[in-house]
């Protein structure tokens, strides 16, 4: 009897699914500039804004939160300056699908 391995393409194929089946759990994830993720901020009356730091080709910090049902993402090379209504949480790493 003779299997097919599927190599790369099976795992490829795999790797789509993780992602697709992430995004099915978390719901839609926005990425966008640093100035926009700003304005969402400043728009929610009580703003939840989960943030990291990485450290990948250089200092990057990352940031997420929930405005409306949706979540916004974005990374900037510089910390962003959040309004003082924001409650901040610091995660270890944040990871968004795709």
């Amino acid at each position: 009897m003779t299997t097919y391995d599927g190599g790369a393409g099976a795992s490829a194929a795999a790797h789509q699914a993780v992602i697709a089946n992430a995004i099915k759990a978390s719901g839609a994830i926005v990425k966008m500039e640093p100035a926009e993720f700003k304005r969402i901020v400043e728009k929610s009356e009580q703003p939840l804004v989960v943030t990291s730091k990485s450290w990948l080709f250089g200092t990057k910090y990352n940031y997420l939160t929930n405005y409306r049902g949706l979540f916004f993402y974005t990374s900037s090379p510089e910390l962003l300056t959040l309004p003082g209504k924001a409650e901040i949480i610091a995660a270890d790493k944040i990871w968004v699908p795709g």
